[in-house]
């Protein structure tokens, strides 16, 4: 699942070499400005990665240690390791049948006290019902913390996702529609919010080159050799995008006629940046082994958070044992067990889709 990098983003790296400023600099204002003008926020902050994204994204909400943020049960383990690192408790909520994001509908049972935040994730590369995460955090005066980290140009409701929520958080990983390799982002519409961003991440001061800290802060920066990366993927969105777009067309036309598999498609109300070609599937592990014969790299979908092992073990001495059993999350288990992740990179070629679904069509046809 190679990223598509080329000589440009070889070339602007070099300038950075060149210029002699590799820590955050002018590419760095300029990434910024960029992001925000796309996500349709006002301020934003570079973090190192998506899960130090939303910890400082948690941080600047002040959520704190015993504090508990709804999180739902299907994501990578980095949006509950973010609220862990804050000292919070991350409660899980089961995912919707369909889409496999958050499922609202169920979220009232796992407040508490404790509950001062929601964390609606963006799967997938479409859109949870942030119309319903809204209304339930205004109901019971909870933060909203978008984990948008598989999000860049999908929006919901015609909105950008990471602008509708107290802060939005942006990885820029690998496999991302746009990469700098590692990175992440936090946008966020308030001043507030903002200011407190900027001092948390930047050891407690606002302005670099200062020796006095007028608040607890930390290190989450990035470079601009990372930020001049992330300005030419920016040029390319519009390209990745539309590829996306075609190579998904592919796999729909090419899967057609296979009863056996559902593609995911964009959630209601929600646009959709492919990150994986998800396919709902039986046997879905033997058709992975197939595949992988056949040299087609998959991922299964994510392993529910509650059946995490180190996530359970650590979670079992601060929430109610019975919560983390398999019958709280009949549709999460259901996209364990039935899920599967197919390659969709832009650099991916036609008729490797095409082979893809051939191979699958003769495995249900065996």
């Amino acid at each position: 699942m190679n990223p598509w990098l080329g000589e440009a983003e070889a070339q602007a790296v070099a300038e950075v070499i060149r210029d002699g400023w590799i820590t955050e600099g002018r590419r760095a204002q300029a990434f910024s400005e960029a992001l925000n003008r796309l996500i349709g926020t006002p301020y934003g902050v570079f973090a190192p990665n998506g899960t130090l994204a939303l910890a400082l994204g948690l941080m600047a909400l002040d959520i704190e240690p015993g504090n508990e943020v709804l999180v739902p049960d299907i994501t990578f383990i980095g949006s509950a390791t973010a609220v862990q690192m804050v000292g919070a408790v991350p409660v899980l909520v089961d995912v919707d049948d369909q889409t496999f994001q958050i499922d609202m509908s169920r979220a009232a049972a796992c407040l508490t006290p404790r509950t001062r935040a929601i964390m609606p994730v963006h799967l997938f590369g479409t859109a949870c019902d942030m119309t319903a995460v809204l209304d339930f955090a205004t109901r019971h005066g909870l933060a909203v913390i978008e984990d948008a980290a598989q999000g860049i140009g999908v929006a919901f409701d015609g909105r950008h996702v990471g602008s509708l929520g107290d802060v939005g958080c942006f990885s820029f990983f690998a496999d991302k529609t746009i990469t700098t390799g590692e990175g992440g982002y936090v946008a966020c519409r308030d001043r507030h919010v903002y200011d407190r961003l900027r001092l948390l991440r930047n050891q407690g001061r606002q302005d670099r080159g200062s020796f006095i800290h007028e608040a607890i802060g930390y290190n989450f920066r990035m470079t601009d050799l990372q930020c001049a990366v992330g300005l030419v993927q920016l040029t390319r969105l519009e390209q990745v995008v539309s590829r996306k777009a075609e190579l998904l067309r592919r796999y729909q036309a090419g899967l057609r006629h296979v009863p056996d598999v559902r593609i995911l498609g964009p959630a209601p109300n929600a646009g959709h940046v492919p990150f994986r070609c998800v396919v709902m599937a039986s046997n879905v592990r033997g058709l992975m082994k197939h595949l992988d014969a056949a040299g087609v790299e998959t991922r299964s979908f994510f392993h529910p958070l509650h059946r995490q092992p180190g996530l359970r073990t650590w979670s079992v001495a601060r929430v109610d044992a019975a919560h983390l059993d398999d019958a709280t999350f009949p549709n999460a288990n259901y996209g364990w067990d039935h899920g599967v992740c197919l390659p969709i990179q832009p650099t991916l070629a036609t008729d490797d889709v095409d082979f893809i679904c051939e191979s699958i069509a003769e495995f249900y046809a065996a």
